[in-house]
């Protein structure tokens, strides 16, 4: 039983998951600390000194429950786009060139599709000879061979 469990833990491909979700962690931590104490800051200041962020208050003065923090928003949308770029330059890039050298395509175009003409399914591959949903034969563009 521990040996399959093992196995399974030293596959490649588990391997690569988990590095990719510490390293993805460890930026997650660096990147809010970035907006917290940079990005926040900075909206705070283009309002003034006596603001207490970039926003609207709803409800009585200084109650923070109905305070609509439209920079704290800001800051999160820089953070989740910081955040992203650096999983796909860091972990993603790197990992399909490695895929590539292997011979294998990893996040790659979708190939082509078609509708199927009996349940309107659109992404069906378009040398698909039967729908995978209904059944319904294909009709084969012209050239094509179809393998039955």
């Amino acid at each position: 039983m521990f040996k399959g469990f093992k196995n399974f833990l030293m596959r490649g491909d588990v391997i690569v998951v988990a590095v990719g979700l510490i390293t993805a962690l460890a930026f997650s931590t660096l990147i809010k600390a970035f907006t917290d104490f940079v990005v926040n800051p900075i909206i705070a200041r283009i309002q003034g000194s006596k603001s207490v962020g970039l926003g609207w208050q709803l409800g009585a003065p200084g109650n923070k429950a109905t305070y609509l923090d439209i920079g704290s928003f800001i800051s999160a949308l820089i953070y989740f786009i910081i955040f992203m770029a650096v999983v796909y330059f860091l972990i993603v890039v790197p990992y399909k060139h490695s895929m590539r050298r292997r011979g294998v395509t990893v996040f790659g175009d979708p190939g082509p599709f078609k509708t199927c003409p009996a349940c309107l399914f659109e992404e069906l591959p378009a040398a698909a000879s039967k729908c995978r949903y209904c059944g319904a034969d294909q009709p084969q563009r012209p050239g094509s061979s179809a393998v039955r």
